[in-house]
């Protein structure tokens, strides 16, 4: 497995169990995004109370920022049952007519990248969280009739990266919207340190300022670059995590102090050495980095503009001088045997 992949939002099937295992269960486990927390807490304690389905809910955010532990700890506090389905997996009504018939009073659909949800299968959806019922065509032509089925009332957890796919329609039939910003050093410090005590590994607290520190303002990424960092501390030294330690693991791991890796890096000096800092059109970058356009636009572009590393215009992509004088600092410490 290359650091790349390692370090990549999606999560790999042998990673999902330990992954599951360092979610916070409860609200009050829940480290960062204190205004989300504050105003979900509310709405959980009000519809406690009432003893009503919580509002359709929507989550918003970069990957690996808690949308799917939001969810189970929405199922967790309100005590009911929890259907989870990814949007893509939806391609057919039935299969959504199976599921939203198998719900129970207030129980909770989760439905993860909810953008990419097929569009015929949505609009069966509207009639289902605005009137909980499901309108099912019988039968073709003029013989075809509308049968309607009554469903409990229920809450649908949508989870999405990219809200401006959603359609308008969708969109309007959330309560309750979400978005989940980047975290903050600190905040990533904390998550480690708890995954350290959940994994049984011993860390001195600098050390979990530098993976915190590394972490892209991501907890998914802060937790596999800790699991990393204890295979190495492990492996090669007596198993507790010290700052030298971690130091040694994330050089080999080949992030650096800013968080990026070394396709970050060679992106960043594609675009310097090769293209005089920009503008170059994204097809041509891709091809220069033997990746595909997507996989460039979708995981390795966010962070470097989120950095201002990177600038997206009409003509194509540019450095910053930012940019720039990480690359001449990368470059050093990266040596003759760096990409580029």
């Amino acid at each position: 497995m290359t650091e790349t992949q390692f370090l990549a939002p999606a999560v790999q099937p042998d990673d999902d169990e330990l992954e599951r295992s360092l979610r916070p269960r409860r609200l009050d486990e829940f480290v960062g995004q204190e205004r989300v927390k504050e105003q979900l807490a509310i709405a959980l304690e009000a519809t406690r109370t009432r003893g009503e389905a919580l509002d359709h809910l929507l989550l918003i955010g970069p990957p690996g920022l808690g949308k799917t532990s939001l969810a189970h700890i929405v199922r967790e506090e309100l005590g009911v049952a929890l259907r989870s389905a990814a949007g893509p997996a939806l391609e057919r009504k039935g299969d959504v007519a199976a599921i939203l018939t198998a719900l129970s009073e207030r129980d909770i659909l989760f439905i993860d990248e909810i953008h990419r949800i097929n569009r015929a299968v949505e609009e069966i959806l509207y009639p289902a969280l605005e009137d909980f019922r499901l309108d099912i065509i019988v039968g073709q032509g003029p013989a075809a009739r509308t049968l309607t089925l009554d469903l409990p009332p229920f809450t649908l957890v949508g989870a999405t990266t990219r809200t401006g796919l959603l359609t308008s329609p969708l969109r309007d039939r959330f309560g309750l919207t979400f978005r989940l910003e980047h975290y903050e050093p600190p905040e990533l410090a904390r998550i480690v340190r708890r995954s350290a005590r959940i994994l049984e590994v011993e860390i001195e607290d600098e050390a979990a300022d530098e993976i915190a520190g590394r972490s892209r303002g991501t907890p998914r990424i802060a937790n596999r670059i800790l699991r990393r960092v204890r295979d190495v501390a492990e492996v090669r030294h007596q198993g507790a995590i010290t700052t030298p330690i971690a130091r040694e693991a994330l050089d080999l791991m080949e992030v650096d102090a800013r968080g990026l890796e070394r396709i970050d890096r060679a992106l960043l000096r594609a675009v310097v050495e090769k293209f005089d800092g920009g503008p170059v059109g994204l097809s041509t970058l891709a091809v220069a980095l033997g990746e595909e356009t997507d996989t460039i636009e979708d995981v390795y572009e966010p962070y470097l503009l989120q950095l201002g590393f990177l600038q997206r215009t009409p003509r194509g992509r540019i450095v910053t001088k930012l940019g720039r004088e990480h690359v001449g600092a990368a470059a050093a410490d990266d040596g003759p045997n760096s990409l580029f």
